[in-house]
């Protein structure tokens, strides 16, 4: 009799492997996708971090879940009624009961620990950042100004979007920038999948003790879509932007280009005019290739250089 128990849970656990090995077949997943949990790939030495914290944490869960899912299936299986004779019982056991509050106040104590030190390593800031720029949102779109660069007539330089065309974040890569965020209405959110970050945007944010900026540094060249994750108002969903990265000297060479007149229209030089006389590739392409204007009739403003 025992013996057949023995078959029958042995077969029940190559089932159950083999269940799982097709499963994680079936998803197309490779093991870096499947231990980001759900996650997008990251772009930053900040979001490196919080996948690590989330992919760990869960996995902790886990094992802490198959742990109780054992400790509840046990009796059930193990020490089903026999006859009428009660089972021992452990309602008194004190040791038992001081291991149940102090291991989970270990977990909550290692979990806090990490999460705190992540989340330093996240908000963190230094005195002088290669770049500094000023993310602006509005009903419904964004703004973006770069304080130390000034265009021919003495003006920042700006990037903002319109209805029919979504703005351009132009950034370096593998250098720390400053964001410093306001709205000029209501409250948005600053929210780059890649980033695995966001920030809300509010108006006034000193007056509501917020804090209003973060650095970070990307990892790569390349093209990432950016949202609002705030709801704020009828067109929020079509609140898009989109931040393209690229390699420093050929950042250089577009803020060069958004700092003098274009001789075609006797202007400063706009973003898309800025990439197309840079002609270098896929990065330079003068429109949003991540996501997609709307129409709609948003409140849209000129553009300043």
């Amino acid at each position: 009799m025992s013996r057949n128990r023995g078959t029958r849970a042995g077969r029940a656990t190559k089932l159950a492997v083999a269940m799982g090995v097709v499963a994680l077949a079936a998803t197309g997943c490779s093991g870096q996708e499947v231990l980001r949990f759900g996650w997008p790939k990251g772009v930053t030495p900040q979001s490196d971090s919080m996948v690590t914290l989330w992919t760990w944490s869960v996995i902790a869960a886990l094992i802490v879940g198959v742990i109780v899912w054992a400790l509840m299936l046990w009796p059930v299986i193990a020490h089903r009624r026999k006859g009428d004779t009660i089972p021992r019982q452990f309602q008194y056991n004190h040791s038992l009961e001081a291991f149940y509050i102090i291991v989970p106040l270990i977990m909550v104590a290692v979990l806090f620990y990490f999460t705190v030190d992540v989340q330093n390593k996240v908000e963190k800031k230094v005195p002088n950042p290669d770049v500094k720029v000023n993310v602006i949102g509005f009903q419904w779109n964004w703004q973006f100004e770069y304080p130390d660069y000034k265009t021919p007539d003495g003006r920042t330089v700006t990037t903002t979007g319109t209805s029919q065309e979504i703005p351009l974040l132009v950034l370096p890569s593998n250098k720390i920038v400053d964001y410093e965020l306001r709205s000029n209405d209501v409250i948005h959110s600053f929210f780059v999948p890649q980033f695995h970050f966001k920030r809300d945007v509010f108006p006034q944010p000193e007056k509501n003790n917020q804090d209003h900026s973060f650095q970070n540094s990307i990892d790569r060249p390349g093209s990432f879509v950016g949202r609002c994750a705030e709801l704020c108002g009828t067109y929020h969903s079509m609140m898009n932007f989109e931040v393209r990265a690229l390699p420093d000297n050929e950042f250089k060479q577009y803020m060069d280009l958004r700092t003098k007149t274009n001789p075609a229209t006797n202007k400063p030089y706009t973003a898309a005019e800025a990439l197309t006389a840079m002609n270098c590739g896929e990065l330079c392409v003068p429109h949003a290739v991540t996501t997609k204007p709307f129409d709609t009739d948003r409140t849209a403003r000129q553009e300043s250089g």
